[in-house]
């Protein structure tokens, strides 16, 4: 008799091309959609230049242009007409600057139950709340993909979250998964996927169960699953797309690999403290912390609700003095139904700065808080640094709490606040239907057209590097000695001052761990080959392969660490660099920053496929460290090769029978 499958079985079920459903195993999963946005983007357009690509081979492809739309001199506009003329060349659809964040824009306009979308965001995860199986990638993956060839990851283990009971008032969607991360931080979710399940999802509409999903990224988690039920029925008929919707739940009798329960009904609200999203306490516990900015909006509070109950309880009151309510919205469908309820006004009235629609402070360009001074955000993200302001205080919260905080300046209980003003928990009278705009989408031309289409490349656009294979042997230093939950906003920095130069590698690499070492970059030029060292969940967070390339550009050859981040991880091997693991992690603590390492015979080794351990020297000290891979033949035969490029030009160099860019082994 057959077990009866989970949603997320289901969904990797239908889309299997290779492997099997084993919790650790290798599988390949065929891709029908992708996404990228213009942090990223950039490097995939270059990246499907150099795989050869006449025209992209999923069934949708996005490019979206939402984080970089602060035009502060001519580097993002280049860049924006770069992507343009990319989409049109490779067959993408293209969503203008100020038309919305890639992830709720998306689902509005694109998602669809029981397809399968990945996309070079880490928050690619949130169109889970439709019924998808969404990953967040590196950009070299999604390439890949769009070239028609499979997403190549380790089969996570499924962990059914059954949630019951009813939010109390004042509580929302952004508790839940502020609970989670509570009770788990930013580690729990490592080689998961998180299905929802229970009847507590009866009261929480596709929007609120985004914010869910968006956030298990923070968990670390692979993505996260919602059921395809009535809720998304409805959300896809407000959009005008009722025909996309088809039934996904999980079967009856389902056995999930972990279980947990929620009980919606006990939740309070919650805050995550700077700078860790995992740093969740009560907010009873902070309140009457100073306050001197509040930001709602981005891709984790996206949703129409989300603005419209801000909007709700500062209608006819006035922000404190001492406080910048700034509101950025998600997309600009949201921002015209604001508009036409009259709560943009409402907003604005009570001392709003409206923004356009797009990422903008949560990527830090723009809306940098003063230095010192508490921001209250309801972003999925408060690393040190990533708002822009070196020496920034961040915490995460719902719009409820953040905007009682924008009302007194302090950090309140949007409950206490409620029962002081004699306020009622609003009713909000959301229109049924969408205003639905697609003026800001461009559709892809016609093949015959986009062959003719030429890139538009602006002189801040550098070529994707040469790089080299891995030498046989390793001897260099140890030039970095990180911690644990390094996150690539600390590997290379996003804000105003970077990011302009995402598509400009040398002038990028600059910036490459200046917030954990300033020196770093000029150390690394002058070391040559070299390793870094680090503790556990290395390269947490943002997906940008940027992370990966750049200190590979500075020199960077080995990383050995704990534990990685799934994306960064796979990112470190399409780039060419070694990740190795602690056979015994007390060795961590045994090496210093400026110690020699030595490693002799990697190709031999990485050559085999039955060898996954390597010794590591010491030469500063005489000591061995027994270090570990989990590199597949595929990924090892790209780390050889010094990247997944390098080692396609390889393939197709190769006197052998030649094979189409399509490949049953992924190498390519």
């Amino acid at each position: 008799m057959t077990e009866p499958l989970t949603a997320s079985h289901q969904l990797i079920a239908a889309h299997l091309v290779d492997g099997r459903m084993a919790p650790g195993e290798e599988i390949g999963l065929r891709v029908d959609q992708t996404l990228c946005q213009d942090a990223t983007g950039t490097l995939v357009m270059q990246e499907l230049e150099a795989l050869g690509l006449d025209r992209v081979r999923t069934e949708l492809s996005v490019q979206y242009v939402d984080h970089n739309i602060l035009q502060a001199d001519e580097r993002n506009a280049e860049d924006h007409l770069f992507l343009r003329s990319a989409a049109q060349r490779f067959g993408l659809w293209y969503s203008k600057p100020g038309n919305g964040v890639s992830h709720p824009t998306h689902m509005q306009r694109f998602g669809v139950p029981g397809k399968t979308l990945i996309g070079s965001d880490s928050h690619t995860c949130a169109a889970g709340a439709l019924g998808m199986l969404a990953v967040g990638t590196g950009g070299l993956d999604v390439a890949r993909a769009m070239a028609g060839e499979p997403l190549y990851l380790r089969m996570p283990h499924i962990w059914g979250i059954r949630l019951e009971g009813e939010l109390p008032d004042w509580v929302s969607a952004k508790d839940v998964i502020l609970e989670l991360l509570r009770r788990h931080g930013v580690k729990g979710g490592l080689g998961r996927i998180i299905e929802y399940h229970g009847p507590g999802l009866a009261a929480l509409t596709a929007m609120d169960r985004h914010v869910i999903a968006n956030m298990g990224a923070e968990l670390g988690a692979t993505t996260s699953v919602f059921p395809s039920d009535e809720a998304v029925r409805r959300f896809l008929r407000a959009e005008g797309r009722e025909e996309d919707f088809s039934p996904l739940t999980a079967e009856p009798g389902t056995p999930y690999d972990l279980t947990e329960v929620i009980d919606l009904s006990a939740l309070e609200p919650l805050i995550a403290a700077p700078t860790s999203p995992g740093n969740v306490v009560p907010v009873g516990e902070v309140v009457g912390t100073p306050v001197s900015q509040v930001v709602i909006g981005s891709s984790a509070n996206p949703g129409l609700r989300d603005f419209a109950v801000a909007a709700a309880m500062a209608k006819g009151r006035q922000t404190h003095g001492g406080v910048s309510f700034d509101v950025n919205p998600s997309s600009r469908e949201v921002l015209q139904d604001l508009t036409r309820t009259g709560a943009t006004f409402d907003l604005i009235a009570a001392g709003a700065r409206i923004h356009q629609a797009g990422c903008l402070g949560c990527i830090g360009m723009g809306q940098a808080p003063a230095a010192g001074r508490h921001s209250l955000r309801t972003f999925p993200r408060n690393f040190p640094g990533r708002s822009g302001t070196s020496d920034d205080s961040v915490w995460l919260c719902s719009p409820e709490t953040a905007t009682a905080s924008a009302l007194t300046g302090k950090i309140t209980d949007p409950r206490a606040w409620a029962l002081r003003q004699g306020v009622e928990p609003p009713h909000l009278d959301l229109p049924e239907r969408a205003s639905v705009n697609r003026a800001m989408l461009e559709a892809p031309p016609a093949p015959e057209t986009s062959a003719a289409v030429s890139l538009v490349r602006g002189p801040n656009i550098s070529a994707l590097p040469d790089l080299d294979p891995l030498p046989d042997e390793l001897d260099g230093p140890v030039l970095l000695k990180a911690g644990d939950d390094v996150s690539t906003d600390e590997i290379s920095p996003a804000g105003a001052q970077a990011l302009p130069y995402r598509s400009n590698l040398p002038r990028l690499a600059d910036f490459t761990f200046t917030r954990v070492d300033p020196d770093y970059p000029d150390r690394a030029r002058r070391a040559g080959p070299h390793v870094i060292v680090a503790g556990d969940n290395y390269g947490q967070g943002s997906s940008r392969e940027h992370a990966a390339i750049t200190p590979r550009l500075l020199g960077l050859r080995a990383v050995i660490a704990r534990s990685y981040a799934r994306i960064h991880w796979q990112n470190l091997a399409n780039f060419g660099v070694l990740p190795l693991e602690f056979t015994d992690p007390a060795d961590f603590d045994r090496i210093d920053q400026g110690d020699r390492l030595s490693l002799t015979g990697l190709r031999t080794r990485l050559g085999d496929a039955q060898e996954a351990h390597l010794l590591v020297h010491n030469t500063t000290k005489d000591e061995d460290y027994h270090v570990t891979h989990r590199l597949t033949d595929r990924q090892r035969s790209a780390v050889l090769a010094g990247g997944v490029i390098p080692a396609l030009a390889a393939r197709q160099a190769s006197p052998s029978p030649a094979r189409p860019v399509r490949s049953h082994d992924g190498s390519g």
